[in-house]
């Protein structure tokens, strides 16, 4: 995508020395676009821990990257094993992190270590287009959901979609899951306009969402999170589409706390819901997203702090809680199925069920 005319991806190698890895410090937005030079491991880490770099398939790529950098210092077996696992544990409920790892592990381990980082740096990359080439199909299949609003409406009007969090180009290599379709619909010169929910605790709708939304030039209103409700119920929202950090062989979806409650509030409302992911965001392994998707917990400060630039311009961070009141910060919720219009992969839409992802995915029925 674009910001001031100029193209970007969220993660790419310096073309100076093919070895740096350089992204957007999103901790910084959208106050400052700052660009982080990454030469170790141990910076990626950080960067995907402290929410530098975030987005289910953007830490992916990164981890990917983290790799190769980690094997720049040490190629051998024991080293490998041991950074990819440290890698992987940065943070636990984006489903993406662990298979990009898993995929770097099974290209590598069975080559020279001498033979290894030119091989990591060239699969990184090749995740990297992948995931840029997926986006681009998800928002191919979700405009036709707009499409169809846009004839329901006989063209007069304004489509009005609500997302809650970042799931744009931000949060992935690029183009973005759920913004996707937004941006190709707003780039065709369909009338859409975006209800961005702040996202608390992190607000990474109003910083981040909205930064984007406003650089591409698209019709957008910060809202904070419990509008949606109000807004739902007066007619003012015709689709949802949210994205995912890991969504569960029966469809159940886990994404930023707050999700949930949306598409409660979508269910009683009639208002589509839908989810738009990659295929490497699908978590084969379990079916029941409630009791078996790990929920991070993210530290109490988030909640009881909150940043922003002050009227000087200078940027900090207040406390907005009493000093003596505790703070919880689960950081994803997870919306079961039933209350799923349905998913948009790649491959297409599908319920969001067995057998509709199945219906896409057919190798991976059992």
């Amino acid at each position: 995508m674009k910001i001031n005319g100029v193209q970007y991806r969220s993660v790419r190698v310096d073309p100076e020395d093919n070895r740096t890895v350089l992204i957007f410090d999103q901790t910084r937005l959208p106050f400052s676009l700052d660009v982080l030079r990454l030469t170790e491991c141990g910076q990626v880490a950080h960067a995907i821990t402290s929410m530098q770099v975030r987005g289910a398939p953007l830490i992916g790529a990164v981890a990917a990257y983290g790799l190769a950098l980690a094997l720049r210092t040490d190629p051998d077996d024991v080293a490998m094993e041991r950074d990819a696992a440290m890698l992987a544990a940065t943070r636990p409920t984006a489903i993406n992190l662990r298979w990009a790892i898993d995929r770097m592990l099974a290209k590598l381990r069975p080559l020279k270590p001498e033979d290894r980082v030119e091989a990591a740096y060239a699969e990184a990359a090749l995740i990297c287009d992948e995931d840029v080439a997926q986006n681009e199909a998800i928002g191919r299949h979700g405009l036709s959901l707009i499409e169809s609003i846009a004839k329901d409406k006989k063209k007069t009007g304004t489509i009005n979609i609500l997302t809650h969090c970042n799931a744009g180009w931000i949060a992935t290599v690029d183009w973005g899951t759920a913004l996707a379709p937004i941006y190709m619909a707003h780039d065709m010169g369909y009338d859409v306009h975006v209800w961005v929910d702040e996202t608390r605790p992190r607000n990474q709708g109003a910083a981040l969402t909205a930064w984007e939304l406003g650089s591409h030039g698209v019709p957008h209103t910060v809202i904070v999170d419990n509008a949606g409700g109000h807004l739902m119920q007066h007619g003012m929202v015709d689709l949802v589409i949210v994205g995912t950090d890991r969504v569960t062989a029966q469809g159940d979806v886990a994404n930023k706390i707050g999700t949930y409650l949306k598409a409660l509030a979508a269910k009683d409302n009639n208002v589509p819901f839908w989810v738009a992911l990659p295929s490497t965001t699908i978590d084969w392994t379990v079916t029941d997203g409630v009791r078996e998707i790990p929920i991070e917990e993210r530290a109490a400060s988030e909640v009881t702090h909150v940043a922003g630039q002050m009227e000087d311009g200078l940027i900090g961070r207040v406390r907005i809680t009493p000093r003596d009141s505790a703070a919880a910060n689960p950081a994803f919720d997870v919306t079961p199925a039933r209350l799923v219009t349905g998913l948009i992969t790649e491959r297409g839409r599908c319920a969001a069920s067995a057998a509709g992802l199945h219906a896409l995915f057919p190798e991976q029925a059992t």
